[in-house]
């Protein structure tokens, strides 16, 4: 093992490099790019403290994500760090500066290894790829060395999400806003780097695809297994145990695994019930690998086969999935793009429940969520209140394609009468190209006859 790999594996909870080929190249690589379209210095923040210290009842026993922003420019996962960049520095390695908190040899020796300011920093500048790295302390004066630097108008950048007023990105601005000459205009460099961040390289793009592969086969193992699982948790357990066991551990989000009716609930999350016989079960899943993801849905009989209403229904959309994804393109957004999936759906309800003699209640007014989210370094990328669904799609941007119907419905078939209230949700993750878009999560199996053909070795037993 060659010196850089041992101090990876040294400080493997606080950089994240996993799958990386040149993690040093990748992360300066990106900042030199963000660099590219500033003029004048721009400061990020890190997350300040430890998960659960803010709260005085909630568990600090969770692994530590950095804020997707500090961690795409840095790959620090470390609390209490900032990213200055400069690109009017005279020197170039005080173009980029890393400022991290002093060492400290107590919380080693409770935590693990930790970056720490020292006097010897030669490690730590192989390791991050930074020339210059401070104390957090030195923050503050370097700020106002450059503010006082600064030529009329006199301006600064920050990454700030402006309709979030509570995050620890909010608390430094205003902060900053303070520490700032009233003549300095502070300006947000949001939009900027959400830009250059939601769009996938090769490497990111590698990443998803590995996420994708994890997805597969742990969904596999859950059809083929499908008889021995009696309640939600069971099925759970072992669909995230499948997940993690392949990846670096973490999942994209709390797995959604919910039976019969409870599906109708978007986010249902007691995961408790019994899997009867002849319900269907829908599974939202995803991994986490390095700082990509995975969103798949699937909703599957837990009998192993559809009976006719539920094979209908589930058929619409299917049939809305493949609508969406063949209207997906560059110069197009989300806003734009979703309503048209909804009205296909409210159509083949239409054609083929209601013209049949059938009848369905909605549980929503038309549009129960959107059909499509951006996927990146958040598993919903881009403005977390807004989701950036007017953003135009671009390519190497990653989506969702998540239709669904959640609902009462009714239909006579061959003289026996269906009766059902029913949640399907089936979600693939597109990735953009310069004609349309290419579904990386094809091969995961979706269609009935795949599903039914996966389930029919498992032998299932009802548990009424």
């Amino acid at each position: 093992m060659n010196k850089n790999n041992a101090l990876l594996s040294e400080y493997s909870e606080v950089f994240i490099s996993d799958f990386l080929n040149n993690p040093v190249k990748t992360y300066r690589k990106r900042r030199e790019n963000l660099l590219s379209h500033l003029d004048s210095f721009c400061v990020f923040a890190g997350v300040s403290i430890e998960p659960g210290l803010d709260e005085t009842f909630s568990s600090v026993w969770t692994r530590f994500i950095q804020d997707p922003a500090f961690l795409f420019l840095t790959g620090i996962n470390q609390v209490g760090c900032y990213l200055l960049l400069d690109p009017l520095a005279p020197k170039k390695e005080d173009q980029e500066i890393l400022f991290i908190p002093p060492k400290n040899a107590n919380k080693e020796f409770w935590l693990g290894k930790r970056m720490g300011y020292e006097v010897e920093l030669e490690d730590l500048k192989s390791l991050t790829g930074f020339e210059n790295i401070l104390p957090n302390g030195a923050l503050w004066g370097k700020i106002l060395d450059l503010s006082e630097r600064s030529k009329t108008p006199a301006k600064a950048y920050a990454f700030f999400y402006d309709a979030i007023h509570t995050d620890h990105n909010a608390k430094f601005v205003q902060k900053l806003e303070d520490f700032l000459p009233d003549s300095m205009d502070l300006k947000n460099i949001a939009d900027v780097h959400l830009d250059l961040r939601m769009s996938l390289d090769e490497e990111r793009v590698t990443l998803v695809q590995k996420a994708q592969a994890i997805s597969k086969d742990a969904f596999l193992s859950i059809l083929k297994n499908m008889g021995s699982y009696k309640t939600e948790r069971d099925l759970s357990l072992q669909l995230n145990l499948a997940l993690q066991l392949q990846s670096d551990g973490d999942l994209a989000f709390p797995t959604i695994v919910a039976a019969g009716k409870n599906a109708c609930s978007l986010h249902y999350s007691k995961k408790d019930e019994p899997l009867c016989l002849g319900d269907l079960v829908l599974l939202d899943f995803g991994i986490r690998v390095n700082t990509q993801h995975s969103d798949i849905s699937r909703t599957i009989p837990i009998s192993g086969v559809f009976n006719p209403l539920q094979k209908l229904l589930y058929n619409i959309v299917l049939d809305a999935q493949a609508f969406h994804e063949a209207q997906v393109k560059p110069g197009f957004s989300l806003a734009e793009l979703d309503p048209l999936v909804w009205d296909f759906i409210i159509r083949e309800l239409e054609n083929r429940l209601v013209k049949k003699g059938g009848s369905y209640k909605l549980l929503y007014d038309k549009r129960p969520h959107g059909v499509s989210h951006f996927i990146g370094e958040f598993i919903h990328e881009g403005d977390p209140k807004g989701r950036s669904l007017d953003k135009k799609l671009k390519a190497g941007m990653l989506i969702s394609n998540e239709p669904g119907l959640y609902g009462h419905f009714e239909l006579e078939i061959q003289s026996n009468l269906y009766k059902e209230q029913i949640g399907i949700r089936i979600e693939d993750n597109l990735l953009i190209t310069e004609t349309g878009c290419i579904n990386l999560s094809k091969s995961i199996p979706k269609t009935v006859s795949e599903i039914e053909a996966w389930m029919a070795p498992s032998k299932f037993t009802s548990n009424l």
